[in-house]
């Protein structure tokens, strides 16, 4: 009998939803860094074993917006509530977010308050646990959060070490129904390979670039085409434009006689050989599109709304 499940995983920016979720498929679906506002968009993630089936959505980082992408951002958070059948709220462990007694963040107070508008049944994820000084720590945030929201279950969990993983899919396993699997068995995402390129691609510019940078960038893959070369070997040509807001930050991302840009592109070039399986040839160019982030015409074009 086949069953199935829709998880939505919740939180602020910079929790580790993304790496969460790459953990549980056991592959990296969703880009991660140590910037916040990494996620933009909706993105799922397929687990299947044997006969159940989880479909993991992952969600930008609850946060008050501060322009027209930013709003776009908390409507797929709004999105990925809808038609689930749990949530996974993920809160961070870490000795450098201290809970003040009967506190928590705004923005978790506002998922929490949506959780319960909806009615939805959820988990308390608590993630980097390896960070924490103490195990008085962890039971504080407990209490704290427990205070709050009736959760089902809460799981403290490393997803950098992979520590708790198996015990939270074995919970979420139990909010499976009898349903049709959504995705073959062997698919572990919904998002359209130009568009993890692109998201590769975006990954290394978040990792390598200064922090204020990142942020206005967009990625449009003009040209994801595989070929065989002249010895018959398979391999993937790439050529994406790299969209900015400022042209001091166009000088930023090429760099000095063009060092970064070499970088961002050998970068992105070893994670596409490494998820393709096959060799690829990366071409980048940066162009300037100011106040873009503003502008619901570019949003869409390049697959932010």
């Amino acid at each position: 009998m086949k069953k199935s499940a829709f998880i939505t995983i919740i939180g602020r920016p910079n929790v580790g939803k993304s790496s969460l979720m790459n953990c549980i498929i056991g592959q990296k679906v969703a880009i991660v860094s140590d910037k916040p506002q990494t996620t933009r968009t909706k993105i799922m993630g397929v687990y299947t074993k044997d006969d159940n089936q989880l479909v993991f959505i992952d969600t930008p980082g609850f946060h008050k917006p501060k322009n027209m992408l930013g709003k776009s951002m908390i409507k797929a958070v709004g999105d990925g509530m809808g038609d689930v059948d749990v949530a996974l709220f993920v809160v961070e462990a870490s000795t450098k977010f201290k809970i003040d007694e009967n506190e928590l963040p705004a923005a978790e107070l506002a998922l929490i308050e949506e959780l319960k508008r909806r009615k939805l049944k959820a988990i308390l994820v608590i993630n980097k646990i390896d960070l924490l000084e103490s195990k008085e720590e962890l039971l504080s945030i407990i209490t704290n959060y427990s205070n709050f929201f009736d959760f089902d279950s809460i799981i403290p969990l490393s997803a950098r070490k992979k520590d708790g993983i198996d015990i939270l899919i074995d919970e979420t396993m139990k909010f499976c129904k009898e349903s049709p699997h959504y995705f073959d068995a062997e698919d572990i995402t919904d998002q359209p390979e130009r568009v993890m390129v692109a998201e590769m691609i975006r990954e290394k510019l978040l990792r390598c670039l200064d922090r204020e940078v990142p942020h206005g960038i967009a990625v449009d893959i003009e040209k994801f085409v595989e070929r065989d070369r002249a010895n018959g070997e398979p391999i993937i040509d790439v050529e994406a434009t790299i969209y900015c807001e400022k042209e001091s930050h166009k000088g930023i991302i090429i760099g000095k006689n063009g060092a970064m840009l070499k970088k961002i592109g050998t970068m992105s070039r070893k994670d596409i050989e490494n998820f393709f399986g096959i060799n690829a040839s990366v071409k980048l160019w940066v162009k300037v599109k100011e106040d873009w982030r503003n502008r619901q015409s570019l949003i869409h074009t390049f697959g932010l709304d």
